[in-house]
């Protein structure tokens, strides 16, 4: 498997060339695009984009865990956690035979 990560800056290039913004604007739209969803899942909203999937924040309550090294009992906080579900749309494209 790959170990290529798509970045910001190559995200900002791909609108550059696909929409036909500015560079600068480009960077604007991504940056305000992330920075929606991001405030959207601090809020405790959901995100959803069609055909691509859905972000959802989800409460982990407190639990006791071990230390692998000692086995020692570890309490670990209560936080919260972002969930990915990808749509059946994206699944099938992932999923099909076509020239990766």
């Amino acid at each position: 498997m790959a170990d290529d990560t798509l970045t910001r800056a190559e995200l900002t290039e791909a609108v550059y060339e696909e929409v036909g913004l500015s560079r600068n604007e480009s960077a604007e739209l991504v940056e305000a695009v992330l920075g929606e969803m991001s405030n959207a899942l601090i809020r405790g909203e959901s995100v959803k984009i069609s055909s691509f999937g859905s972000f959802t924040i989800r409460n982990k309550s407190e639990r006791i865990g071990r230390n692998p090294k000692t086995g020692e009992e570890v309490p670990i906080t209560p936080r919260r956690v972002i969930i990915f579900k990808p749509s059946h749309v994206l699944k099938s494209r992932i999923n099909s035979p076509q020239d990766k």
